[in-house]
């Protein structure tokens, strides 16, 4: 007890049980517990600890005494993070390091900086540094003796003399504003080490040259043209040629004859085979459609029967390589075939014989004769090199060229009473070209609408439908003569990305058919937009379905596995 009365009173003051002390270096009473639980140490400063003085006031920033040389150069002590690099340890104000607030010129400053990113060189910045020092091209600051921009330097880029001669009584010796610069070299002689390079450019462009006519050479050894006729005799008993319709089939092969009511094929009836290799399109016989015509990647072109025997009736062999597409005239007495050995070829359907090669240089992906019978001998060509090219049959040459498009042209349809047509590309894009006039009159265009590679006409003539690379079967409305582009409607449920497979309607309108990439038939309702037929038709991609023009439910179908089916 005699510590707490040394601390601030006797024991008389206070109970065995509270016992109060005041803390000294506080200034403040606490209260404690029973004597017997307690502990007391009171807290002592030290006189080292009250002699130190923070030298600066972590908020203001401020020094409030006058430190001593050991106080402002103590080493910092304690322990290290191990974890920390050296950069990381280094004292910093800021993210990138320690900046400290230094007096500068404006001028000075934007001075230097010129003559650095003009010249090339400028005065060191740097304290210790005299006025004679730089930085940059060193050697150029020596020469031009330090002179900045400001100073009147001049750099290159002024302005270039010319040689004049304003008195206009000189009538020889006037030149007014088009004289010569005073430093133009009126004689234009190239370096040694440039006439080296064009050399050598010049000797790149005759191989080139040399390379492209022996391709044009080759290209000119065109296969050997021939037809193979299978047919007993090409005349019946009557003196009847093929092309004639026979009369024995019961079925209705008028030009006009449309049936009331079509229906969904139920089995296969016939399956030709005469291709080694895929078959690419397939195009009825006009008007009648009692034969149709085949073009393969075996670069066989074969003439089938519908009826009767249901047989080839004539091969017609002049292409090189694959066969893209065939097109009948209105009469059927000859048609267009084009491949990707780079030719057009006119064919005489019934003898075989080869009337016109057309030739640009260019794969044709393309064909389409004009409807009119007045200008049936005019047939366009869609060109890979991005050009529509129409021909004249009679005479080989070329009328007009339509070159709007960014990529190849896959597509060619006539609408309008033929007046017009439509032409779609590889370039996601759609275009109405009037008849002979080489500017497209429209563009569609949309965000969603992919590359189409094929297009029909609705028998109605109110309706085209594109086969659209993301699956879909897209439709553009004829309304007054117009195209118009329908965002909403589709026709769904194939796997067609990446094969240009054929669309076609049937007669009466009531169904669309189209194959896809693993070969099967699909079957869509017109109306309702549902699928209402489906099955396996080739083992290959289904690259084309067409509809008989003059009977209820009969088809073909060809594909990449070398057949041709017909379905009934």
């Amino acid at each position: 007890m005699d510590a707490l009365q040394a601390y601030g009173g006797s024991d008389s003051e206070h109970s065995d049980d509270d016992i109060v002390m005041k803390d000294i270096s506080k200034g403040k009473s606490s209260t404690l517990g029973h004597t017997k639980a307690l502990v007391v140490a009171p807290d002592v400063e030290s006189k080292s600890a009250i002699k130190q003085v923070a030298i600066v006031d972590p908020k203001t920033k401020e020094i409030k005494a006058n430190p001593k040389f050991d106080q402002l150069f103590t080493p910092e002590s304690g322990p290290v993070n191990p974890f920390k690099s050296e950069q990381q340890r280094s004292q910093k104000n800021t993210l990138a390091g320690f900046v400290e607030p230094a007096h500068l010129n404006e001028f000075h400053f934007n001075r230097q900086i010129r003559s650095f990113d003009t010249l090339g060189y400028a005065q060191n910045p740097t304290a210790e540094s005299g006025a004679g020092q730089f930085v940059g091209d060193v050697k150029k600051a020596h020469t031009e003796k330090g002179v900045s921009l400001f100073e009147s330097k001049k750099t290159g880029g002024e302005k270039r003399k010319r040689v004049r001669n304003d008195d206009s009584a000189d009538v020889d010796g006037y030149t007014g504003p088009w004289s010569r610069f005073a430093d133009e070299k009126t004689v234009a002689k190239p370096s040694p080490e440039l006439q080296k390079q064009m050399d050598e450019i010049v000797k790149k462009r005759q191989e080139k040259s040399r390379r492209f006519k022996k391709e044009k050479e080759d290209s000119e050894q065109m296969a050997e043209e021939s037809s193979t006729l299978h047919l007993k005799e090409a005349e019946d008993y009557q003196g009847r040629s093929f092309l004639v319709p026979p009369s024995f089939t019961g079925v209705n092969l008028r030009e006009d004859f449309v049936p009331d009511k079509c229906f969904v094929p139920k089995k296969l009836v016939h399956t030709y085979r005469g291709h080694n290799k895929g078959v690419n399109f397939l195009q009825w016989f006009p008007k009648s459609a009692h034969l149709f015509l085949s073009c393969s990647m075996d670069t066989k072109i074969k003439l089938w029967e519908v009826y009767d025997r249901q047989r080839v009736v004539r091969t017609y062999a002049g292409h090189k390589l694959p066969v893209r597409e065939v097109a009948f005239n209105n009469e059927g007495t000859e048609f267009l075939s084009a491949s990707f050995d780079r030719y057009v070829k006119l064919w005489d359907t019934e003898t075989g014989q080869v009337k016109h090669r057309f030739h640009t240089g260019h794969v044709p992906y393309c064909l389409k004769y004009h409807p009119d019978d007045d200008k049936n001998h005019m047939f366009l060509v869609g060109m890979q090199n991005k050009k529509i090219i129409q021909w004249d049959s009679r005479s080989g040459e070329i009328v007009q060229e339509y070159d709007r498009h960014l990529q190849a042209v896959n597509s060619i349809t006539f609408f309008d009473k033929n007046r017009r047509f439509a032409s779609t590309s590889d370039d996601k894009s759609v275009r109405i070209w009037e008849w002979e006039i080489p500017v497209d009159t429209k563009l569609i265009q949309n965000v969603g609408l992919h590359a189409i590679p094929t297009m029909t006409k609705s028998p109605n003539d109110k309706w085209v439908v594109g086969q659209c690379m993301d699956n879909r079967i897209v439709l553009f409305q004829l309304v007054d003569d117009k195209l118009r582009f329908s965002k909403k409607k589709a026709f769904r449920g194939h796997n067609a990305a990446g094969y240009a497979c054929n669309i076609d309607f049937s007669p009466d309108q009531s169904f669309l058919i189209s194959g896809d990439a693993d070969g099967k038939l699909f079957i869509w309702d017109w109306r309702t937009h549902k699928i209402v037929g489906k099955w396996k038709a080739h083992e290959n991609t289904c690259i084309a379905a067409l509809w008989h023009p003059h009977e209820k439910s009969r088809m073909i179908t060809a594909g990449w596995d070398g057949l041709i089916k017909m379905w009934n």
